[in-house]
């Protein structure tokens, strides 16, 4: 077990990224979207008179809350959707569930014309959607997926196995 007393900032800090990206046009659409569902909703709760408000149960209003706390922490997600590459590997944020692949384990990464996002491949043959490089972004989505593809090979991933 190590000694926590001697361990200095150093051991204990994040892994520095080498390279980030996330999408902009994705994360102003669920932005905008987040703040107009508030507004709308809201403006529509405070037009009700006191008498339709009370009609409510506090089931009911723990329902349209719940409903509304999802519906924000999809679009949240969706916002925050991102791929960073790091010394040991690549992280992947996706909308559901978040992924790391170290280099070893990353076959190929593929993003070809009219294909919606970029694809990883690892080394057991499963495909990955990486939503971050989206098509939607244009060329800005074609330059990181260069740009990842290079520091991918520069850690040796889609090499083959000697």
């Amino acid at each position: 077990m190590p000694d926590l007393t001697t361990m200095t900032s150093k051991d204990t800090a994040a892994p520095r990224a080498e390279w980030t990206f996330h999408p902009w046009m994705v994360a102003m659409m669920s932005t905008a979207m987040g703040l107009s569902l508030v507004a709308v909703f809201g403006v529509i709760w405070f037009r009700l008179s006191a008498e339709s408000r009370d009609s409510f149960t506090p089931f009911q209003r723990i329902t349209l809350l719940a409903f509304f706390g999802v519906i924000l922490w999809l679009l949240y997600r969706m916002a925050t959707v991102r791929v960073t590459a790091y010394a040991d590997g690549l992280r992947v944020r996706n909308v559901f569930k978040s992924y790391r692949y170290g280099w070893d384990n990353v076959k190929a990464l593929r993003f070809r014309a009219g294909d919606p996002w970029l694809q990883l491949f690892d080394a057991e043959g499963n495909r990955l959607g990486i939503l971050a490089v989206q098509a939607s972004e244009g060329a800005r989505a074609g330059r990181a997926a260069k740009e990842l593809a290079a520091v991918a090979r520069s850690h040796g991933a889609g090499q083959p196995l000697a």
